[in-house]
């Protein structure tokens, strides 16, 4: 399930300056982050971006969670 989520994410240099997007958009998950930060349900952020679906969020935040326990690791060292 973990694999099948994050395989939603791209990160190419070509694509939003190499930042972490929804497979096949533009849309980075930093938007999609933010979105939820402010309060936004996955609905509201569907109807506003009808081409994600809501495992697209799940790995959003899924990707964000890695990264940062990523994050966690280099900086103790």
């Amino acid at each position: 399930m973990e694999n099948n989520l994050l395989e939603r994410i791209q990160s190419d240099p070509k694509i939003m300056f190499g930042k972490p997007v929804i497979r096949g958009t533009r849309l980075t998950v930093e938007i999609v982050l933010e979105k939820l930060a402010y309060g936004e349900t996955e609905d509201q952020i569907i109807k506003s971006y009808p081409f994600l679906q809501k495992d697209d969020i799940k790995a959003a935040l899924l990707y964000a969670a890695k990264y940062l326990s990523l994050e966690e690791l280099c900086a103790a060292n």
